[in-house]
Order: structure tokens, then C-alpha cells, then sequence
């Protein structure tokens, strides 16, 4: 569990005590907004923020987060697109690159025109990936049009859900201790299709290469 890990200052409950909700959409964006977000806890953060909600005395109205947590998700990939955009070219094209080099841009692009949209919007529920994907995208050339109108239906989708079950189920210990793991497993059966016929296919082709 990220939070687990973390602790301290990063820690869900502190973070949302000390500083509300403006603290909360920083974390939001920084989390896909600037390559930096991988140690945020974004989904024990949000869930403990529908938690907090749902108590007598809110920090803020439920609306409020509903309102304003997509909004800093979807800028928060936007930024991480356009660095990728920028930035990953320079990456994948250094002469000599072998982990992050064309045949991995090239890999990428053929993934994200394919698989892009569902994995801009699935990527929203899986820590770490969430930080990666909106660069990757961008990196891959995948068209502006087609990401922002998934990267604002995963924002919507994450933003809400998330914050709602901590509002509805925040007093079952078991759903407060592993929503991260909840999550994480929704995904892994929605994505498990496609990811047995990516696998197929890259083996078709490098078996025809051969």
C-alpha cells in the first residue's frame, strides 16, 4: 500500500488534515503533472477524502470534490502529455539507446494506437502507471484529439468514484485498508484481454522476423 509505505507527511489522513482540499488537488496534479508523482498516494488519498466527507463535521461538501478532483486529474495528464510530446523524441532517439531507444518508441506507438484510449483511462486507477502513461502517450504521438477525450473521461471517472467509495464504504475496515489492491484488481480483469492478445501478437511477429 502506497500509503503504508510512505507514511508521515505522506500519509492520506495528514495530507487531507493539514492541507484540505487545495492540498489534496496539488497531490492530484502532481501526480501525473510533472514526473514527480510516483510516491503520491492518489487513491488512498482521494478514497480518504470521501471518507473525511462523510463524517458530521466535512472539511468540505462532497460537490466540491466532485467538482474540482477531475479537473486537476485531467490537467494533470495534459501536462504529463505535453512533456511527453517535448520531451520523449529526444529520449527515444539518442544514438546508442537500447532500454529507451526507436525500437521502444516504435513498440510504444503501435501500442497506443491500438490500445490507446483504453489504457489513458484505465491507467487513472493503477498507482504509478497513472504517472507513466499521459508521457508515454505523448511520447508515442498519439493524437491530442483522441487523448484529451480520454484523459477527461478517465479524470471524471477516477475523480468520482474513487472519492465516493470512501464516502459510501469508508467505514469498512477491510475496503479502507486495500482499496489500492480493489482497484488495481478491477483493472487487471479489465485489461487481461488485451493483454493476452498484445502478447500474441508481438510473438507472432517476432517468431515472422525471425
Amino acid at each position: 500500500m502506497t500509503s503504508a509505505l510512505t507514511g508521515g507527511l505522506l500519509d492520506p489522513n495528514t495530507l487531507v488534515a493539514t492541507l484540505g482540499l487545495l492540498g489534496l488537488l496539488g497531490a492530484v496534479f502532481l501526480e501525473t503533472g510533472l514526473l514527480v508523482g510516483f510516491f503520491l498516494p492518489g487513491d488512498s488519498l482521494l478514497f480518504t477524502a470521501g471518507v473525511l466527507v462523510a463524517q458530521a463535521e466535512p472539511f468540505v461538501p462532497l460537490w466540491a470534490i466532485l467538482l474540482s478532483v477531475p479537473v486537476a486529474a485531467v490537467l494533470g495528464d495534459q501536462c504529463g502529455y505535453l512533456i511527453g510530446r517535448a520531451a520523449g523524441p529526444a529520449i527515444f532517439e539518442r544514438p546508442g539507446a537500447k532500454r529507451l531507444g526507436p525500437a521502444q518508441l516504435a513498440r510504444a506507438h503501435e501500442f497506443f494506437d491500438k490500445y490507446g484510449a483504453r489504457t489513458v483511462v484505465l491507467a487513472r486507477f493503477v498507482p504509478v502507471v497513472r504517472t507513466i502513461a499521459p508521457v508515454m502517450a505523448g511520447a508515442s504521438g498519439m493524437k491530442y484529439r483522441t487523448f484529451l477525450t480520454y484523459n477527461i473521461i478517465g479524470g471524471i471517472a477516477w475523480g468520482v468514484v474513487v472519492p465516493v467509495l470512501g464516502y459510501l464504504l469508508g467505514g469498512i475496515p477491510f475496503v479502507r485498508s486495500h482499496i489500492e489492491v480493489i482497484l488495481i484488481g478491477i483493472v487487471a480483469l479489465s485489461i487481461l484481454p488485451i493483454a493476452v492478445n498484445y502478447v500474441r501478437s508481438r510473438s507472432t511477429k517476432d517468431a515472422q522476423t525471425m
